[in-house]
Order: structure tokens, then sequence, then C-alpha cells
């Protein structure tokens, strides 16, 4: 998950008001029940220190939520009675929760705030096919690309967005298959999307699965639905469960073959938090792995105003910053220093619990320069 959206947050020093605001049960009709949500985290805030301001901030926040509704929620960032940032979810935290920190508790967006896969769904027969984009649950707006709208008319409301491709009957079947592999590939281009489902009879989505480029083959799925059938909601959901799982075990696949050292005896990867501070502090973090629910993800480690100023001991953060340094959690601590060395980060939660590093901590490293 690329993190450079947060990089506001580290502009500023802290303390900060972190708030997540789960949406996903309120109804349109109900903003009195949001207004009640925003009081409520307000006084959270000031019994855990925050200044009137900053808590006033975020009830407001939290109240202009009934204007522009989140299907899922919202993530709200304060400081000195300014709400600083304050990203969509694209998942429900499951409760509204409120942090007063002296870094922002950021680590829950790599769950909350990762969007869904965006899929096509290639409905292939032999007269031809139809594309489906299938956006976030619940999604029926059409996809964009380049900032152009598809289809290039719009949908009616509740309608998903289609595309027809039908072809010329007295064209071989190889012929067909090959043209609408290169439709797939050309809408796949223009949606972005991440993952590619084909439906329909077996030896069909074989044939057009054989013809696609070669960049595509890791974001294609079979879907074992038969010609005229569509594909449900939880259909999709399922699938895209499985791809999400799957991009995590891959993750980790990458993650255990670089903790061998390489050729010239540099380590790779490191896990655990001791290990992961270090690699942030000498700026190696080339990729944060973090399982939320891991052990280790709340152990106290030191920071100080500098992002390179992270250690597990407050002596050793330097004299430079020892006067000015404070405990934080170790998972907002690394995310803010993988955001100011423009490294990424992903969450593993939905890879194995026992295949995660050390603590639920680890990291893929660059080369030593």
């Amino acid at each position: 998950m690329d993190l450079a959206f947060l990089h506001p947050l580290y502009e500023h020093p802290g303390p900060w008001a972190s708030v997540y605001v789960d949406t996903s049960r309120y109804a349109e009709s109900a903003p009195q029940e949001l207004s009640k949500t925003g009081e409520a985290l307000a006084r959270w805030l000031a019994g855990q220190g925050a200044d009137e301001p900053t808590c006033r901030a975020v009830r407001d926040a939290v109240e202009d939520l009934r204007h522009s509704p989140e299907p899922c929620g919202r993530a709200l960032f304060a400081r000195a009675g300014t709400v600083v940032l304050d990203p969509p979810l694209a998942t429900a935290p499951g409760g509204s929760s409120a942090h007063w920190t002296p870094l922002p508790h950021t680590a829950p967006l790599l769950e909350l705030a990762a969007q869904e896969p965006v899929c096509v769904v290639a409905y292939i027969e032999r007269r031809g096919a139809e594309f489906e984009l299938r956006g976030a649950v619940g999604s029926r707006e059409p996809g964009r690309a380049g900032g152009q709208q598809w289809p290039p008319h719009r949908t009616g409301t509740g309608e998903r967005p289609v595309r027809h491709f039908r072809l010329r009957v007295e064209n071989t079947w190889e012929h067909n298959a090959a043209e609408i592999a290169d439709a797939l590939a050309v809408c796949q281009e223009e949606t972005r999307a991440d993952l590619v489902i084909l439906a329909g009879e077996g030896w069909e989505r074989r044939t057009v699965r054989e013809r696609l480029p070669g960049r595509l083959r890791t974001r294609v799925i079979e879907a074992p639905h038969g010609v005229g059938g569509r594909l449900q909601d939880q259909d999709v959901e399922q699938i895209r469960s499985e791809h999400v799982r799957r991009r995590a075990d891959e993750e980790l696949e990458r993650f255990r073959s670089a903790r061998v050292p390489d050729e010239e005896g540099e380590d790779r990867a490191v896990e655990g938090v001791p290990a992961v501070v270090d690699a942030a502090r000498a700026h190696r973090i080339d990729e944060l792995l973090l399982r939320p629910d891991g052990p280790d993800t709340r152990r106290e480690v030191w920071v100080g105003e500098d992002p390179d100023q992270l250690a597990m001991r407050r002596k050793d953060i330097g004299a430079r910053g020892e006067r000015h340094a404070w405990p934080a959690r170790a998972d907002d601590a690394l995310v803010r220093s993988v955001v100011e060395t423009r490294a990424e980060a992903v969450s593993l939660m939905a890879a194995a619990p026992d295949a995660a590093p050390a603590g639920g901590v680890g990291a893929l490293l660059r080369r030593e320069e």
C-alpha cells in the first residue's frame, strides 16, 4: 500500500487525535446518531487529555459526515483544533474509536483503507462476450480510467457498468477468442482493474485465458459458471477474498525467500520489532509487513521529532533528540518511518497467523548504499 497520502500528518508535531468512525450502522435518516457519536468521541479524547479546540473539531467533523455519508466509515486525524486529514475507509472498523497519542495512530489504515480489488468480469460465449465492472462492495458506479468514464455512457441508478462485445459468426472460435482476449486486455488497461474474472463454459474460458497478454496472467481467475449465468455479489466477494489472501501469501513467500542472505552475505529481510526499528533508522525498509493483531505491534518504542529518531530505548535516540522523545506504538512509529522514506507497507491480516513474521512485524530491505 502506498502511504504517501499520509505525509501531511508528519509535517506537524503531536500530540494527535486519531479517530475511526464506523458509519456502516447508520442510516441516512438518522443524523442524530452521528451527532451522538461525535459527542462521545470528543468526550473520549478529552478524557485522554486532548485540548478542547481539537475535541470540538473532531465532533464537528463527525457530525458533518451526514452531508457526505460513507458506506464504511472515515478516519479523522486532528491537532491544534484542526482536522488535518480525513481519508475514507474501505472496510468498516467494527465500531468507532478515538486515540490521543504523540504520533497519529495510522497503522489501522493498512487494513481499513486498503481498497478491495476492482474487477472486470468477462462473461464469455461463442457469439461474443460481455464485460462487467465491479467496484467496491455494493458499488454500482462505472469505473474510471485516466479521468474517463467507463463505459462511455453512465448506466442508470442501481445498474452495473457493462460493455458488450459481439463477434462475427463466420470466424473460427480460435479467432474469436483472440479478439475477446484483445478487447479484454484493453478493457483492463482502461479501467485499471486489479482482477479479471472469466466466467462461461470451461473450454471457452481457457481458450481466452491462453490468449491474454503475459502481464495479466497473475490477475486472472476463472469462475465455474455456465453460459448465461451471472456472478452474484457473494461470488465476487469470495473471489476477491481469495485473491487478497493469495497476494498476502505471495508477500510472505517473498519475505521468507529474502531471509536467506544473498550472494554477498547481505540480509534482505528482518523480523521482530528491534530489528525492524534498526532498519528504519538506517532508512533501509523497502516494504513494511504488519499483521495488525500481531502481539508486538503495540510494543512501546521511543520516537523523536524526526522520523529517523526511533529506538527501543529513549537513551538510544541520541543526545540531540533525547530531550524531546516520547513513547509510541511500534506499528505507528514504523508507519511514520516508511512514509517519510517513501517505502511501502502491506497488511498480512489475510495470511495465516502462524505464517507472519515474528511478533507480526517484518520488513523487506533495500540494498545498503
